[in-house]
């Protein structure tokens, strides 16, 4: 995948699931147990304790990696389903490319695996915020019940380009494919 290819849900199946008979219920492949594998809260996936080096291959593990609607993370093959262990979220929001201004603007996301994903109403922002320090903690939504941490920098690049509401001067936030994405209160 090429550095401006935007992330597609084709691409990205929901889950390699299985169907031992035609027509017969679809089913998950067997669960392996825990993978000795974890995603710190900075997107660096690790193995056995080491981190995973080449980018390669975390890529490839992202393409099969899944999030149930419990919140356990696992990575799924047609043959194998084994859980790992995320910190906050997989994936980092690296960079962002903001095209055009206003209303028209557009803002793309780069993640740490390479994919980019255009803000817009399929692709969401959301805005957490720390217990401890009251910081911000901005989120994307990327695929699959799948999220991007921002990070910081380009968090405060999001502010720089922000603005007021048009329907509340208090909300502040940015414009990306025709939606107004609130950030904060001013």
């Amino acid at each position: 995948m090429g550095p401006e290819t935007p992330v597609n849900e084709a691409k990205f199946p929901p889950l390699p699931i299985t169907s031992p008979l035609a027509g017969g219920p679809e089913r998950l492949p067997p669960i392996c147990g825990d993978f000795n594998m974890r995603i710190d809260r900075y997107g660096t996936w690790f193995y056995q304790g080491s981190p995973i080096g080449r980018l390669a291959l975390v890529k490839l593990f992202s393409t099969v990696l899944r999030r149930d609607e419990v919140g356990d993370y696992w990575l799924t093959t047609p043959v194998e389903n084994g859980r790992i262990q995320v910190e906050d979220v997989p994936f980092m929001a690296i960079e962002a490319i903001v095209e055009g201004s206003g209303r028209d603007q557009i803002v793309k996301f780069r993640t740490n695996v390479e994919d980019v994903v255009t803000l817009d109403a399929a692709h969401s922002l959301r805005v957490s915020h720390d217990p401890d320090h009251q910081e911000p903690r901005p989120y994307i939504y990327v695929r699959a019940n799948l999220e991007a941490r921002i990070a910081r920098s380009v968090y405060y690049h999001l502010v720089d380009i922000g603005e007021p509401a048009d329907d509340d001067d208090q909300v502040f936030g940015i414009w990306s494919s025709g939606h107004f994405f609130p950030m904060g209160r001013i």
